[in-house]
């Protein structure tokens, strides 16, 4: 009688919960999760869509010259007629001066009893380096400025006038230029340059300064206030002078790395924006709002210092990687800003 067979061994199943398993699971997920990066980093995001230029300002902004470093736009009579403004800011501060110019610039406006607050509606200033240190600048203000400042006014306080186009222009010194455009609108520049080559202008700012342009496309909110920095030197100051009382903040988000900056703000039913930061690079992008989502939602946490009022508006901010870009967007409503008696 023939002895039985032993049976066979089994071979081991490998198992994913260790040894090579384990390891070979490890490397599938982390590639995965790098294969998500990649394509979280180059797939374009949903942007909100951008309220277009009045056929005006776009008009203005066309016969700028050369290329602009920062173009600032302030709707001063629509933020006045806003809830915002009306419900919520004391009337000390709507009569604070708006800014406080340096100069002969002050002193002409003290002389006209210029108050920038309540006798502009609308100012739009483009800056523009001129050598290493140097800034010129072009500004063009609608409303009762322009009253205060009548041809009789203009020549007693001017040492020369000039016609340049259709215009009559006023030199109060070598530093500033005026030039009434209409009843309620009037430039002033530092410089006759930059004063003629806007009043008599040659090709079109928005095919020069193709940077500029995608700016103001990238600006959302046209009625009260939105900026375009396309120089680097502009953007990075900006953004410091911001962030300069938060050091955790200032050190976030590779501010140094910044190319260019847009931002928009609107005021209706409290206060709406969205700021647009372009890097070099969209792994940059991706890293610096990584960085910035992340400082957000720590100082969120209960039990950290960030004050309570301060942590009901970071849970406004929206944080978001689009391509070469980090969009920072943000919808607080007017009851944040309410006094608690003025709920009840």
């Amino acid at each position: 009688m023939s002895r039985n067979a032993e049976p066979e061994a089994t071979p081991e199943k490998r198992s994913l919960k260790k040894g090579s398993g384990l390891l070979l699971s490890i490397s599938v997920l982390g590639f995965l999760c790098f294969l998500a990066v990649v394509l979280w980093i180059n797939w374009p995001k949903p942007r909100l869509q951008p309220e277009p230029l009045s056929p005006e300002l776009k008009t203005i902004i066309d016969h700028i010259p050369g290329k602009s470093d920062a173009l600032i736009y302030i709707g001063l009579k629509d933020i006045r007629q806003s809830k915002l403004w009306q419900n919520i800011i004391p009337d000390s501060l709507k009569k604070a001066p708006l800014f406080q110019p340096k100069g002969n610039l002050n002193t002409l406006m003290k002389a006209a009893n210029i108050n920038p607050s309540l006798d502009v509606d609308t100012l739009l200033i483009s800056f523009k380096r001129h050598g290493y240190k140097e800034q010129e600048y072009l500004g063009v203000a609608w409303g009762p400025v322009s009253q205060k400042l009548p041809e009789s006014f203009l020549k007693s306080n001017s040492t020369a006038s000039e016609k340049i186009g259709a215009y009559q222009c006023y030199s109060l010194d070598s530093t500033l230029w005026l030039c009434p455009l209409s009843p309620r609108k009037i430039a002033l520049a530092n410089n006759r340059k930059m004063l003629k080559e806007f009043l008599v202008p040659t090709g079109s700012f928005f095919q020069r300064d193709s940077l500029s342009t995608a700016l103001i496309k990238k600006a959302v909110y046209k009625s009260h206030l939105w900026f375009a920095l396309p120089s680097a030197v502009w953007t990075i100051g900006a953004l410091q002078s911001l962030t300069s009382a938060n050091r955790d903040i200032k050190t976030l988000g590779n501010l140094n790395s910044i190319q260019s900056l847009a931002l928009s703000v609107n005021f209706n039913n409290g206060i709406e924006g969205q700021s647009e930061w372009i890097y070099s690079t969209r792994r940059a992008a991706y890293f610096a709002s990584t960085f910035l989502w992340g400082a957000v939602k720590l100082s969120e946490i209960s039990g950290t210092r960030t004050g309570g009022q301060t942590k009901q508006l970071l849970k406004k901010i929206e944080i978001q990687q689009n391509l070469e870009s980090v969009i920072i967007h943000t919808n607080l409503p007017i009851e944040l800003f309410q006094h608690p008696q003025q709920k009840e």
